[in-house]
């Protein structure tokens, strides 16, 4: 009889936070419609992620320095990734978002990325139709008002 050796098998990934990744949302019409699927993309559900965590008051930007970067060359050519600082993992019937901003001083931090989560969540759960196992959010800096690059370049320095 051959020699039947096992193994331990490590984990090479952290465990997912959703119930199973899968590559796109599919749902299953069984109402009064026609019969047939829905495939809703990830990049859709970091889009609506996104658009909702933009509309939090005291939200001034989203995403990290290089990101943001990016996105200010894409502003000025016309075209704005909705999705930008927004990370999704999507699951069979669950979401989890990671979204980094970028807080409007004076504005209370706390209370800021808690509105982020409650409205990044109920977007989610309304415009996609799944359960959102968690939304987690980084401040990645203030934005201090007056202090922008913006309005010193208007300024001219000759007369």
């Amino acid at each position: 009889m051959a020699d039947k050796t096992t193994t331990p098998i490590t984990p090479t990934e952290t465990a997912p936070r959703v119930d199973r990744a899968a590559t796109a949302v599919t749902t299953t019409s069984t109402g009064t419609a026609a019969p047939g699927k829905t495939v809703i993309a990830d990049s859709v559900i970091s889009k609506v992620a996104g658009i909702a965590a933009r509309e939090v008051p005291g939200v001034y930007a989203l995403g990290g320095g290089a990101a943001r970067a990016f996105g200010a060359i894409r502003d000025v050519i016309g075209s704005t990734d909705l999705s930008q600082g927004v990370r999704v993992e999507v699951g069979e019937t669950q979401v989890a978002a990671d979204v980094t901003i970028v807080v409007e001083y004076p504005t209370p931090m706390n209370a800021v990325a808690e509105a982020v989560r409650a409205e990044v969540a109920r977007a989610i759960e309304q415009l996609v139709g799944m359960e959102v196992a968690e939304v987690n959010v980084a401040i990645n800096d203030v934005h201090i008002p007056g202090d922008d690059d913006d309005e010193q370049a208007r300024e001219s320095r000759v007369a």
